[in-house]
């Protein structure tokens, strides 16, 4: 397949792209940064510079392409949530929506797939209320932006092209994402649950996460949303408890829920208490089979690799 991606030298999009290209696949990526993308990905993808907002310069190269994986956005958790750190997530991800639909509407031979990103906070938090791809969109920010962000993308479907929407969880994988953040007070022996350690955190391996969009990728039967979890969600206390074992250390001094919020502000409540109990209906119904569905396996084999 000859597949564009944007987003390709992130944390999820790096493995994704190795394992493409391993498999004989012809990758393009869409970069703000040419040289670093290059020395990321290697001499087997094709890189190409685009402004991250319209399709200046390389929109041409979206004709004939068999598939569009669109995992572009600003870092939601990078600083501290400003108005204006808000906006810059939304607008980030709506106009490399909006680049993207320019591309594929001038296209002579449009792509059959838009892999699209997306997140379970599109369903708030929901305290124990199981969550599958037919729950409805919660309230709050996450909620709000990831409902824009979805509602956007149907731009794709209006082209005639079948678009998937990626609803992620917590992406557990060795040299980033959330678990290295979340690792650092245990190395302190300072680790412990956040706020009451009754919020649900939905969360997948790397490994699941590359191999699930690849599945979804190669599935033309298949568009929509899916939750791109673990089939077994934990609650935040013993997820936590999991990772100290993991590290060998005590999980015994709580974050409460105001330090918290006094840290982290509106982030506390959208990103490390809100509680999603979201679950792979729809994956697990079309036959996709999760190599780590245990919590302690899926983190021993993280730290096996550190």
């Amino acid at each position: 397949m000859r597949i564009l991606i944007t987003g390709a030298t992130g944390f999820i999009g790096r493995p994704l792209v190795r394992t493409l290209v391993a498999d004989g696949h012809e990758v393009t990526a869409l970069t703000r940064s040419l040289k670093p993308a290059r020395d990321a990905l290697g001499s087997g993808v094709t890189v190409a510079l685009w402004d991250t907002r319209s399709a200046k310069g390389w929109g041409a190269l979206i004709d004939g392409m068999d598939a569009v994986i669109n995992l572009a956005g600003e870092n939601i958790a990078a600083v501290r949530w400003t108005e204006s750190k808000k906006q810059r997530i939304i607008h980030s991800r709506l106009r490399a929506i909006e680049a993207l639909a320019e591309a594929i509407g001038e296209a002579q031979q449009k792509p059959r797939v838009v892999i699209q990103a997306s997140a379970v906070g599109i369903y708030g938090s929901r305290g124990d209320e199981i969550l599958d791809e037919s729950s409805g969109p919660g309230t709050g920010f996450m909620a709000t932006f990831n409902r824009e962000w979805e509602r956007a993308a149907n731009v794709f479907e209006q082209a005639g092209t079948r678009v998937v929407w990626l609803r992620t969880g917590l992406v557990l994988g060795p040299g980033g994402g959330l678990l290295k953040t979340l690792a650092v007070p245990f190395k302190l022996y300072v680790g412990g649950p956040l706020g009451d350690g009754r919020q649900y955190m939905p969360w997948i391996h790397l490994d699941d996460e590359v191999a699930a969009i690849r599945f979804l990728l190669g599935r033309d039967d298949l568009a929509g949303a899916f939750n791109l979890v673990g089939p077994t969600p934990p609650q935040g206390k013993a997820f936590l408890a999991a990772l100290g074992r993991a590290l060998h250390r005590p999980s015994w001094l709580p974050l409460p829920a105001s330090l918290a919020r006094l840290t982290l502000g509106e982030m506390a409540d959208e990103l490390v208490l809100m509680s999603s109990r979201a679950v792979p209906k729809r994956l697990l119904a079309s036959g996709f089979e999760f190599r780590f569905t245990e919590l302690e396996r899926a983190l021993a084999d993280i730290f096996s690799r550190a």
